[in-house]
């Protein structure tokens, strides 16, 4: 893994601010800490940072194709690059090195755009093509790596993996985009394709940004799932075909010239990953950790699968001190994110860095296969609203949900605000809700009068509502679109880039190789959640591998207390009093936090996940003070 950053001239040939390139990539180094390379041309300036995997020695970067013509910043790794370059020696290339960089060189310089459709991997990249005078950035289909861009007001195009080194040019305003700030507000992170500032935007997955000279930059969607069901294809023949697919992608990935081994959570998805490793016949690394709260603490498990498939397997402890990590998650992220487990994937992956430098993970088993619990109320929730018509449902369920009281402390069957809310609304707004972090009700509480107004009536359910597709689609198929295009590349996949590329190791999840998210996507649903059972299939083709207790036990993840430590004498909330950036910002209602954060204090109600969100807000604000 690898940290590029570029900045382009669209409008000539004009000198590059090479010290501006040299912040942007130094701001990189934790990518990349094993080396940098420039390539400076008049109106084209390339930087990396590398984080070297394959090929050590041979895919030193930025990449010049044989021709001369073409030059390549690259992060990521092409699983299927042994294969493109048997085709690229096939129609005469010479190829000088055996890494992935040079196939991808080569292959961009020969076909353009076009061949990123050919690539099996997870990437973000920046290729110019100087016969073509266009620049090519372009960023992986489920959105695994990150890409930043934004054009200058006089007329240059800048990119990078992080929003720190845009920030790090020193050539691009930054002032907030207050739907943005909504959105994140809603989620607790702001989803693709905006960031935090107006000028700066995050490249969408599955999209190649095509740039020539002289003319106005576009983006090109080069890939989208098609989701209708494999009618003919059996539950017990899916079962045999995901493990061959599962299995392929995991040998796929396993290829690195450096120290390799998986997260191991003890957990289905990872467990799962191990267990395909273990079919390989080597040995594998696995890397778990326990923490002092046992409410997050999964290593019995962990070592149960450890003990099963003979691993060479490493644990450590860890306290998590939420106070003292704030700043640095801050500071890590670049931007607003309010996802506590954040803090947790960060040790994890200081800890794992110290055994390997790849690790496979688990990510993605929950979005393509229906794990999460929200996937099953939204399917009951969706059956209802098929029966009852808007108007009924808008003036029952809605006006009830409004009244219901939100009893935090009461038993869950009793706590039914949130759900007859969600029957009140359009698919679309109830599974913006179901994704979301913070109430949408104590959201809209929070923001300050004039900052609501600033919106001009933008809505930030919006970005959910419009990925969801059809009213026809199946209600599983409608999540999986929600997931995929916010969920995913914005909470999920960037809590994981961000934490484990700040300890310079690089992090594959097999679940979304995009062939098995392929298949994955036309599975009938039922394969998937039925009887309230999600990853049902998933389950069910690992019981050849793995025992009932890890299968089928209560899902935990990292059920962190939250609501504790904003609780507790000298904890995170504490910071609020002591700040002055959230209250100045213009964004939040001082008076309603403080209110908020007293009822909260007392246990007269839980909203943790709000607080935090103001936290991490606060945080980042102070954080964003220190740029130059």
């Amino acid at each position: 893994m690898c940290g590029i950053a570029g900045i382009v001239d669209l409008a000539g040939e004009r000198e590059i601010d090479r010290d501006a390139l040299t912040r942007m990539t130094n701001a990189l180094t934790h990518r990349g800490p094993d080396g940098e390379g420039f390539f400076i041309r008049p109106g084209l300036g390339f930087g990396h940072r590398r984080l070297a995997i394959i090929d050590l020695v041979g895919g030193v970067q930025p990449f010049v194709s044989g021709s001369r013509d073409g030059v390549l910043t690259f992060n990521g790794e092409i699983y299927n690059y042994t294969e493109l370059a048997d085709e690229l020696r096939g129609n005469g290339a010479n190829l000088r090195t055996r890494s992935d960089t040079e196939v991808l060189t080569e292959g961009l310089a020969r076909d353009g755009a076009q061949y990123i459709s050919r690539l099996r991997g997870m990437f973000a990249f920046g290729f110019w093509d100087a016969r073509a005078q266009t620049l090519t950035l372009s960023r992986d289909r489920l959105g695994e790596r990150p890409l930043y861009y934004a054009e200058t007001t006089d007329g240059f195009l800048i990119f990078a993996s992080e929003l720190g080194a845009i920030i790090a040019s020193g050539l691009v305003s930054l002032d907030f985009d207050h739907q943005a700030l909504a959105d994140y507000f809603l989620y607790g992170f702001i989803p693709d394709p905006k960031s935090v500032y107006k000028a700066i935007r995050k490249l969408p997955p599955a999209t190649a940004l095509i740039a020539k000279r002289g003319e106005a930059a576009r983006l090109q969607r080069y890939w989208s799932l098609e989701y209708s069901p494999l009618e003919e294809v059996s539950f017990e023949t899916a079962q045999d075909e995901l493990i061959a697919r599962l299995d392929d992608a995991v040998l796929s990935q396993m290829i690195a010239d450096v120290p390799l081994g998986a997260f191991l959570s003890g957990g289905v998805d990872s467990s799962g990953v191990v267990a395909s490793m273990a079919e390989t016949g080597v040995t594998v690394k696995t890397c778990s950790i326990g923490f002092d709260e046992d409410s997050h603490d999964e290593r019995q498990y962990a070592r149960l699968v450890a003990k099963l498939f003979r691993t060479d397997h490493v644990e450590d402890v860890a306290t998590l001190d939420a106070a003292a990590l704030i700043d640095d998650i801050a500071r890590i992220y670049g931007e607003p994110f309010a996802d506590a487990s954040a803090l947790p994937t960060y040790l994890v992956s200081k800890l794992a860095r110290r055994h390997v430098t790849v690790a496979l993970s688990g990510d993605g088993g929950d979005e393509i296969f229906a794990g999460y619990r929200r996937h099953k109320f939204f399917l009951q929730e969706e059956r209802i609203r098929a029966m009852v018509p808007e108007a009924l449902r808008r003036a029952t369920f809605g006006i009830a949900g409004a009244f219901y009281p939100k009893l935090d402390w009461a038993p869950r069957p009793l706590r039914l605000k949130t759900t007859l809310q969600s029957l009140g609304q359009s698919r679309g707004a109830a599974y913006a809700h179901a994704i979301a972090a913070n109430l949408p009700n104590r959201t809209a509480h929070l923001l300050a009068q004039d900052f609501k107004k600033s919106l001009g009536g933008y809505r930030a359910e919006s970005v959910v509502e419009e990925a969801l597709g059809l009213p026809s689609d199946h209600p599983l198929v409608a999540a999986e679109r929600g997931d995929l295009a916010a969920w995913l590349p914005g909470r999920m996949l960037t809590k994981v880039d961000r934490a484990a590329m700040a300890n310079s190791l690089e992090v594959r999840p097999p679940l979304l190789d995009y062939k098995l998210v392929e298949w994955a996507a036309r599975l009938k649903p039922a394969y998937k959640l039925q009887d309230g059972n999600g990853k049902r299939i998933l389950k069910a083709a690992l019981e050849r591998r793995l025992p009932s207790e890890i299968l089928y036990r209560p899902k935990q993840g990292f059920a962190l207390p939250v609501a504790d430590w904003l609780r507790a004498e000298g904890g995170p909330l504490s910071r609020l009093n002591a700040s002055e950036a959230w209250r100045k910002s213009g964004v939040l209602d001082t008076k309603a936090v403080e209110a908020m954060a007293k009822a909260h204090k007392a246990s007269a109600l839980d909203a943790s996940q709000e607080l935090w969100s103001v936290i991490m807000f606060d945080a980042f604000l102070q954080q964003a003070s220190k740029l130059p």
